[in-house]
């Protein structure tokens, strides 16, 4: 419990480290999430954000992801997925060229309740390749061969029904989920806490199909000197709409 804690509101602690270059910026992110049931076991992901800088005035990365989810039971699934992401140079640390990003991901989701809370742990690990731009004496801007990384994701997230009993058609409640990114392995430059990101919205459950969400999302991100770091204030919206492809017409 002392660990999970730790990991919950690590996002409050991560504004101590000393002699740093922190900068304070203001995002936009919206969000479609769909988990459509292929049978009663498999579910297909489709994902997208579009995620702004400076309110909505730059870009600040595109992320399209998809993948197959596998349901062990109903408290625990497995997933295989890829994910494409492009970067673009914002904010007060801009990265020298727009980039795009590849990965392939596994992942475990836990489920439990306690009470009326419903709690969803989720571990994810990432294997990346992203394009890589570097600047040479005079200044000018190169392309150079792609780079690897390993990453891997916990998150934590409590979803608590606030006008119902339990979270059914037409229920307003509650999210609030903390995930810690770790690099591993190679390449991981001075710090391998990649970035923290804190959501605390509400929600309106229409069905269990849909759901939509408004609240405020803080990304902490350290770069790879280890110096320059972010903290982004950001207004996150959130939509979720699955469809039930397992279900057939009867004649």
């Amino acid at each position: 419990m002392k660990r999970l804690l730790l990991l919950f509101f690590g996002f409050a602690i991560s504004p101590l480290f000393s002699q740093k270059n922190i900068a304070n910026q203001r995002h936009v992110w919206g969000s479609y999430t769909g988990l459509h049931l292929l049978s009663p076991k498999v579910a297909w992901l489709t994902e997208y954000q579009a995620r702004s800088a400076n309110g909505i005035q730059q870009w600040q990365q595109n992320l399209v992801r998809t993948g197959i989810d596998y349901a062990i039971n109903s408290k625990i699934s497995c997933m295989l997925g890829y994910a494409w992401v492009r970067t673009y140079p914002y904010g007060e640390q801009p990265v020298l060229h727009s980039f795009d990003e590849q990965r392939i991901f596994e992942q475990i989701t836990l489920k439990s309740n306690l009470d009326r809370v419903d709690i969803q742990h989720r571990y994810r690990l990432e294997q990346r390749w992203l394009d890589q731009y570097f600047m040479d004496v005079s200044g000018q801007v190169y392309e150079g061969v792609v780079g690897f990384r390993n990453r891997i994701r916990y998150r934590v997230m409590l979803t608590l029904p606030l006008s119902k009993p339990s979270l059914s058609d037409n229920t307003l409640f509650l999210n609030v989920n903390n995930e810690v990114f770790l690099g591993f392995g190679k390449g991981i430059a001075k710090n391998p806490l990649d970035q923290n990101r804190f959501i605390t919205a509400l929600g309106w459950q229409f069905n269990k199909q849909t759901n939509l969400q408004l609240g405020y999302l803080n990304q902490f991100i350290i770069k790879g000197n280890g110096l320059d770091m972010e903290r982004n204030h950001t207004l996150w919206m959130g939509l979720t709409y699955n469809v039930d492809f397992s279900k057939k017409d009867q004649p």
